[in-house]
């Protein structure tokens, strides 16, 4: 399943430090991102740029939806642009989040997940 919309943008100019703050008042509340950390309502973050959608995360197989399972998505700067910007690109997502509209925090958000590595 390929993902829509979303620019295709020079991550690498994202700031990691307001990518972390972003994460911390948007995405903490559900997502953990630090290495060894434990999942959350969602699946901890750490590693997840390069990763396929659905597949990371031994820990959370059970809670993935079929969709993201089988979506083949691997998560890069398009794709993780394209899904923060509207989680419900995959209709059948059991992720609520309302998405983030503005391309520079996108880039910040894309910053600090690919720096947690």
């Amino acid at each position: 399943m390929a993902l829509a919309g979303g620019a295709l943008t020079a991550h690498a100019d994202g700031d990691v430090a307001a990518g972390e703050k972003l994460f911390k008042s948007q995405c903490q509340r559900c997502h953990s991102i630090e290495q060894g950390g434990k999942d959350r309502v969602g699946p901890n973050l750490f590693g997840v740029f390069g990763a396929t959608a659905g597949q990371r995360a031994a820990s959370f197989e059970k809670r993935y939806s079929k969709t993201m399972k089988e979506s083949g998505v691997v998560w890069n700067e398009e794709t993780l642009d394209s899904y923060l910007e509207n989680a419900r690109v995959h209709s059948e997502n059991r992720m609520s989040y309302a998405g983030v509209k503005d391309e520079d925090d996108r880039e910040d958000l894309i910053a600090c997940l690919k720096s947690a590595q």
